[in-house]
């Protein structure tokens, strides 16, 4: 089933039976794994026509693998993109897509707020061969066209965004970019959301980046990524960043366990919202809590853009409490059911503390610039009963 033929589709049925047709597989209900590293071709014209771009088919595992196609084809539909590309982690996906985009010279201007690992290949790496990184407050979109420059290949940012839950407006953002040059790509890390609950496509932005090791997998039992976009620019991804620089392989085996996760991405999306969303409102009434920051609290500076360019409030919170970083310690060390663990997305509730863990490759001055305090602390709301998820929340936070 391809995208068109989908179009009318709703969005769970798309996850399930996008991009696969059994009758295409011996009638097989699940799509097959296929482990092979190569491919055979019928002659010689036909292997040189494959590398060269010039006929359909694979050729190589390294370049696409037909398990990988149909996830490919899937991701595609759900984002409302032309085609995508899985990679072997989230990293895999931006950094394959910004090496093939960027050269020396070329400006990346970006949020000032990254997940850790994003940031510091922006700053250890893409720096060191002479691409300029530039920061702004991308809530302010002032600050955004005051740092535009006849320079800016690229415009980067997630929303909400990795750990402070800050929301971005990625219509007017897209808008206000393409207004000043068309030709800067905007680039949206899509993982907090995934297409059940945001399409940053639709919204003008011209790729979408995935940790597909989060929501997409679900089940915190892979590690993977992707990038949707356009068709030409992801095979020039493929070809150049993947191909040839990272080398950012998918598994096929990894690809199955990715498309048994998103056939129940939908379900599980509504879980996560309605617990993430309870357990804000817990948080915002306890005494101990200072600030809560979640987009589906109507107080959250974020609620009204969130409210229109989101389908729901999605599973991650952030929290500061009023006794600090000593009292964020206290708290998730009396933790019994909620998982002190880094990542998100998987069924079990997890809980870290972004400066010691996920961003402590910024130094504490950069964390200071950047906002992201000391004391935060992120839920990753799981899919037990919020009941049990709040109690246990409640007896830490009294402890």
């Amino acid at each position: 089933m391809s995208s068109t033929s989908n179009s009318k589709l709703s969005f769970a049925t798309r996850s399930v039976h996008a991009g696969y047709n059994s009758a295409d597989h011996e009638g097989s209900l699940n799509p097959p794994i296929y482990m092979t590293s190569t491919f055979a071709f019928d002659n010689v014209a036909q292997g040189a026509a494959r590398f060269a771009g010039e006929e359909s088919g694979h050729f190589y595992s390294r370049v696409s693998n037909p398990t990988q196609q149909i996830l490919e084809t899937r991701l595609a539909d759900l984002e409302e993109g032309e085609a995508a590309l899985a990679t072997a982690s989230g990293m895999g996906a931006i950094t394959s897509t910004l090496w093939t985009l960027l050269a020396p010279g070329d400006q990346l201007l970006v949020d000032k707020t990254l997940y850790g690992c994003t940031f510091s290949f922006m700053e250890h790496g893409l720096k060191k061969f002479g691409v300029d990184i530039c920061y702004a407050d991308f809530t302010d979109h002032a600050d955004i066209q005051a740092n535009l420059s006849e320079n800016t290949r690229v415009l980067y940012f997630e929303t909400p965004v990795n750990p402070n839950m800050r929301v971005m407006d990625i219509a007017a953002i897209s808008a206000l970019t393409k207004d000043y040059n068309p030709e800067i790509r905007v680039i949206v890390d899509n993982t907090y959301c995934t297409p059940a609950l945001q399409r940053p496509l639709t919204l003008g932005a011209d790729l979408v980046v995935h940790s597909a090791t989060k929501y997409l997998g679900g089940h915190g039992d892979l590690i993977a990524g992707a990038v949707v976009g356009d068709a030409e620019t992801i095979q020039q991804i493929r070809l150049s960043g993947l191909k040839d620089m990272t080398g950012a392989v998918i598994a096929p085996m990894t690809v199955f366990l990715i498309l048994r996760g998103i056939k129940t991405l939908q379900l599980r999306m509504e879980r996560h919202c309605q617990n993430a969303q309870a357990i804000a409102e817990m948080l915002e009434q306890h005494p101990t809590v200072d600030q809560v920051f979640f987009p589906g609290l109507k107080n959250n500076p974020g609620h009204q853009i969130a409210s229109q360019q989101m389908d729901d409030f999605g599973g991650m919170i952030a929290l500061e409490l009023k006794g600090g970083y000593e009292a964020g310690v206290r708290m998730l060390n009396r933790l019994k059911l909620v998982k002190l663990a880094v990542s998100l997305g998987d069924a079990e509730t997890l809980i870290q503390h972004p400066a010691s863990m996920t961003h402590s490759v910024y130094t504490p001055e950069e964390r200071a610039e950047h906002g992201i305090s000391e004391g935060l602390v992120r839920i990753s709301a799981g899919l037990e009963a919020v009941g049990d998820i709040i109690a246990d929340l409640e007896q830490a936070l009294e402890g």
